[in-house]
């Protein structure tokens, strides 16, 4: 008998005498990683002003440096998910980890602006972009890893829980990294990165195993039964909710690239105020995907908490839209037109960012655990491009009507995803559901 390609299919000696209690630790390296990478991901933009003064770039050059390594984890997600699915969540976190840490190393030898000398932006550019292709391996394998390691009865919380390293990541890069980067600099700064991925590689060696050969077997029977033979790449299901997935997502980068900006330009808030509202948005976006992972668990009710949260954004936004265009230029004038701008902002961003554990988890079950990677990859690859598009396209909007119009495309970016995160079963699921009723009856 012939074993499958798959990594699901094998087990590593040591996995064989670990006891189920051990998913937690597996959970905690997946956490680990994902936030590490977070921290440089989303942490190194918060440097932008003192990188432009460090490295002497405009505008427009900055926001290209920037770019490059977001393009680097677009490009890079599904290869990584692929190899996740033939080689196994350790190998691939190692690897990836591994060689994330050696690039931040290399800038910072390299790529780092220090008295009398300014590197060249080549090197920036490349070593950002470096990052991002090799830091991109986190997503898939630790999702994967969730996948192979929980039932169905826990898979949402677990799942929910791996999201939540993204914006804790990303908060704890707003705090540090500025900090680091204007009183020690930029060599240090690439150092702390390289050392915190560096220690998430050392928790996923100790941590990261395949489960038992009969575990994970029982785990792809329950949760790979509506996965087809032919993979995920071939599957329309799987690509109507990777499409979803990246669609929604566009609200919420607006929130978080220029909800700033909206507060401050026509809200005309203050510093703490505007602080206080995007920290809201992301300790709230935590709590609530802890809440919704465990919730959609016990009811199994995904597909509609998916729907509600979609129908919830759709309805919010457009209140923001028609908010913005009641107070025209004069949002200044009414503080109570400021505190409803802030405040419906706030549950916007809170909203269109609780759904993401649910619909990992919707996506992976569909796909299988066996051939989980490759499926949060392509969702990664959907999410990133994304991350691209809605910041280049929020100008243009701004310049043809105004914040009405940017808040009414985004509440249409979630009324086109409504439908395609809860796809409807294909004609053969539909036929063989009705054989079996009807053999019942």
């Amino acid at each position: 008998m012939t074993r499958s390609p798959t990594s699901s299919s094998r087990s590593s000696p040591a996995s064989t005498a670990l006891s189920p209690r051990h998913r937690w630790k597996v959970l905690a390296a997946g956490v680990a990683a994902n936030a590490a990478f977070s921290v440089a991901f989303s942490g190194i933009p918060m440097t932008a002003v003192l990188m432009r003064t460090g490295y002497q770039l405009d505008n427009a050059t900055l926001g290209l440096v920037l770019g490059l390594m977001g393009l680097g984890i677009a490009v890079s997600e599904l290869p990584w998910g692929l190899l996740t699915d033939r080689w196994g969540d350790r190998p691939v976190l190692l690897m990836g980890l591994g060689s994330t840490a050696v690039a931040l190393v290399a800038m910072a030898l390299w790529a780092a602006p220090a008295a009398g000398h300014i590197p060249g932006l080549g090197w920036l550019g490349a070593g950002l972009l470096l990052v991002g292709l090799l830091g991109g391996s986190v997503n898939g394998a630790s999702g994967r890893a969730v996948m192979t390691w929980f039932d169905a009865s826990e898979r949402g919380l677990a799942m929910s829980i791996r999201q939540t390293a993204v914006p804790l990541g990303g908060g704890i890069g707003a705090l540090v990294l500025p900090f680091v980067a204007l009183h020690f600099g930029f060599a240090t700064l690439y150092g702390l990165l390289a050392l915190l991925c560096a220690l998430s590689a050392a928790m996923s060696w100790a941590w990261v195993h395949e489960p038992a050969i009969a575990p994970v077997a029982s785990h792809a029977k329950a949760a790979g039964a509506m996965a087809p033979e032919s993979g995920p790449l071939r599957d329309p299901r799987v690509w109507r909710i990777v499409a979803g997935i990246g669609i929604l997502c566009a609200p919420q980068f607006a929130v978080l690239s220029f909800g700033t900006v909206f507060l401050h330009d026509f809200g005309h808030a203050g510093l703490a105020a505007i602080t206080a509202t995007m920290v809201s948005v992301q300790v709230g976006a935590m709590v609530m995907r802890v809440w919704s992972g465990r919730w959609t668990d016990r009811r199994r009710n995904r597909p509609a908490y998916l729907r509600a949260c979609s129908a919830l954004s759709v309805l919010l936004f457009a209140g923001l839209a028609v908010l913005a265009m009641a107070a025209g230029a004069h949002a200044a004038d009414s503080l109570a037109l400021r505190v409803a701008l802030v405040a419906l902002l706030g549950a916007s961003g809170v909203c269109v960012s609780a759904w993401h554990g649910v619909a990992y988890t919707e996506l992976a079950t569909l796909a299988g655990a066996a051939r989980a990677g490759t499926a949060l990859g392509m969702a990664n690859t959907s999410v990133f491009l994304v991350c691209f598009i809605t910041p280049f396209s929020i100008p243009h909007l701004l310049a043809l009507q105004g914040w009405p119009l940017v808040w009414l495309a985004a509440s249409a970016c979630a009324l086109v995803a409504m439908p395609l995160l809860v796809p409807r079963p294909v004609v053969s699921d539909q036929k063989l559901a009705k054989t079996a009723l009807s053999r019942s009856t």
